[in-house]
C-alpha cells in the first residue's frame, strides 16, 4: 500500500501552483463519486472478511483459520487502498481546484504530513497511515450520516485502531530507552507520547468502552478516566498540565502495559517529576507554589504506588532495598499526613545531593518542620512564608 510520492507538508497554493493537472475541473466530481463508490464496496468486503475472521473459535483447524486470516488481511490492504486512491485522485485535485471543504484541506495537510516520516520513521509512517485512513473513513460516515453501516463498522474500526495506538506506543518506548543510553533529553518525545496517549484516551477509549461494555479493566481506569475528563476542557497552566499527563500516565499503567512497559513508564515519570520540582522552585506566588507542591506529592505517590511496587528487575539492589523499607512503612500509615511525611521524606533522600534542588530541599524540610516530623535547634523564617531548617542533626529525623 505505497502512495505516490509526493514531498509535501503542507496544503498551501505555492505547492498547488508547482502541480501540472491531469484532469479538468468538470471531471473531479465524477472521480469523486467513482472513488466513493469503490471505497463503499471494499469496505462491505472487508466488514464481511472481519466478521467470519472474529467468528473464528478453536474448533477450527488451523488451516481453515489462516485461509480466513489471510482473506480479512488482503480486503483490509485493498480497502485501505481504496482510501488512499480517494486521497491522491480526489481529494488533492479538489483542493487544489479550490473547491475543497475545510474537512478536505485539513486531511490532505495531516496525509503529506504522515508520507513525510516514510523515509527516516518507516515503522511509524506505516502505523499512522492506517490510522489515518481509518479515521478518515470513519469520520466520512459519522459526517453523511450513514449510521447502520457506522455501527457495523465500528467494530472492525476500534480493534484496528486499537492496535496501531499500541505499535505506535511501543515504537516510542524503544526510542525512549536509546535516548537514554545515549544521555539525551528527549523532550520532544516525551510531549509525542504524552499527546499520543491522550489521543487514545480521548477519540478511541470511549467508542472502546462503549462497544465493550463487560471489560472488568474498564473499573480500574473509571476514576482517573473521570479525572482526566475535568482537563479536556478550557485553558490548563503548566500545573494543570503536568497533573494531566500524570492522570495519561496511570491510564496507560492499564491500557498500554505491555506497548508502554515498565522502564519506558518510568522515564516519563521521571521527567514529570523534574518538571514538577523546576514548576516549584520557580514558582514565587505562595498559593500556587503550594498548589503545585500538593500536584508533586501526588505525582510521587502515584509513581510510587502505580509503578515501582510492581517493578520486579532493579538495577541496584540497594534501591530496592530502599524502596521495600519505604512500601513497608508506606502500608503501615494511618492517615493523609503520615503518608505526606513519608513521601516527604523519600523524596528528600532522592534530591539530597543534586545541586539545583538546594532550594527545595529546604522547602521540603520546612515542611516537615510544620507537621512535627523534624526538630531544629533554630528555626528560620523562609521567602514561602514557612520554616526552614539550618544545618544541625536532621540525619535520624529523615530516616524511613
Amino acid at each position: 500500500m505505497e502512495e505516490r510520492s509526493l514531498k509535501v507538508f503542507e496544503t498551501d497554493s505555492t505547492f498547488f501552483n508547482k502541480i501540472t493537472s491531469t484532469l479538468s475541473k468538470l471531471l473531479t466530481p465524477t472521480r469523486v463519486g467513482i472513488n466513493s463508490l469503490l471505497i463503499n464496496m471494499k469496505r462491505s468486503g472487508v466488514l464481511k472478511n472481519y466478521e467470519n475472521y472474529n467468528s473464528l473459535t478453536d474448533n477450527y483447524d488451523e488451516d481453515k483459520k489462516n485461509q480466513v486470516k489471510n482473506r480479512f488481511e488482503e480486503s483490509y490492504s485493498l480497502y485501505l487502498e481504496s482510501i488512499d486512491k480517494y486521497i491522491m485522485d480526489s481529494v488533492y485535485k479538489k483542493v487544489k481546484k479550490g473547491i475543497a471543504t475545510d474537512f478536505e484541506k485539513s486531511a490532505l495537510a495531516s496525509y503529506y504530513n504522515i508520507v513525510h516520516l516514510k523515509e527516516n520513521e518507516y515503522l511509524e509512517y506505516k502505523y499512522r497511515k492506517q490510522k489515518f485512513l481509518l479515521e478518515l473513513d470513519y469520520e466520512n460516515l459519522k459526517m453523511n450520516g450513514k449510521e447502520k453501516v457506522k455501527q457495523k463498522f465500528e467494530k472492525m474500526y476500534v480493534a484496528k485502531v486499537d492496535g496501531l495506538y499500541k505499535g505506535i506506543i511501543k515504537n516510542y518506548s524503544v526510542k525512549l530507552t536509546d535516548i537514554e543510553n545515549s544521555n539525551g533529553s528527549g523532550v520532544a518525545l516525551y510531549t509525542t507520547i504524552f499527546s499520543t496517549l491522550e489521543d487514545y484516551i480521548k477519540n478511541v477509549l470511549p467508542l472502546k468502552m462503549e462497544i465493550d461494555e463487560n471489560n472488568d479493566y474498564y473499573e480500574k481506569i473509571s476514576k482517573d478516566y473521570e479525572e482526566f475528563e475535568k482537563f479536556t476542557v478550557g485553558k490548563l497552566d503548566e500545573k494543570e498540565f503536568l497533573e494531566k499527563n500524570m492522570i495519561l500516565l496511570g491510564l496507560s499503567r492499564v491500557l498500554f502495559t505491555h506497548s508502554l512497559p515498565l522502564v519506558a513508564a518510568e522515564q516519563c515519570y521521571n521527567k514529570l517529576l523534574r518538571d514538577a520540582r523546576n514548576l516549584i522552585i520557580n514558582t514565587s506566588d505562595v498559593s500556587k507554589k503550594e498548589e503545585a507542591y500538593g500536584m508533586l506529592i501526588k505525582l510521587i505517590e502515584d509513581y510510587n504506588i502505580k509503578l515501582l511496587s510492581t517493578k520486579v528487575y532493579w538495577d541496584k539492589p540497594s534501591e530496592r532495598e530502599k524502596y521495600k523499607k519505604f512500601w513497608s512503612a508506606y502500608n503501615k500509615t494511618k492517615n493523609s499526613q503520615e503518608k505526606e511525611i513519608l513521601i516527604l521524606k523519600r523524596e528528600i533522600s532522592e534530591i539530597k545531593n543534586i545541586k539545583k534542588y538546594d532550594i527545595l530541599n529546604k522547602y521540603y524540610k520546612s515542611k516537615l518542620v510544620d507537621f512535627g516530623a523534624m526538630k531544629s535547634l533554630k528555626k528560620v523564617k523562609s521567602l514561602s512564608g514557612s520554616y526552614e531548617l539550618k544545618k544541625g542533626k536532621i540525619e535520624r529525623a529523615l530516616k524511613v
